[in-house]
């Protein structure tokens, strides 16, 4: 008996449906656009930059505040953050000689919640 999730189904038609290729090409997005999505997924790869949204959905915060909070040191901490601000995922702001972090935008908690859903979905 075969496992079903580990089954694949194969093709075994040797006709190329042109039709169905055009209209699929089409709507695949140009290959340097691709590129910078799989480059964004990449930044949501790792731990502790997740830990560090997560805790920017609640607040704004500063390096050293995200530091306690998270366990880590604040070069750690910034070392995640300048790679957050590179992809646009957070943004900053500077009061006297505090600079505050938060989301770049609404697109960012999206991106996250959408994640969640699927892989609660088991």
């Amino acid at each position: 008996m075969t496992d079903r999730k580990s089954y694949i189904e194969s093709c075994n038609c040797t006709i190329i449906h042109e039709d169905i290729i055009k209209k699929v090409r089409a709507c695949i997005p140009e290959d340097e656009t691709l590129y910078d999505l799989a480059e964004l997924f990449k930044v949501f790869g790792d731990t502790t930059r997740i830990k560090i949204l997560c805790s920017l959905f609640q607040s704004e915060m500063c390096v050293c505040d995200i530091a306690a909070l998270l366990g880590l040191t604040q070069s750690a901490v910034s070392h995640q953050l300048r790679v957050l601000k590179s992809a646009r995922l957070v943004k900053f702001r500077k009061e006297g000689k505090v600079v505050y972090y938060s989301l770049d935008d609404d697109h960012v908690k999206h991106i996250f919640d959408q994640g969640l859903i699927h892989i609660r979905e088991k």
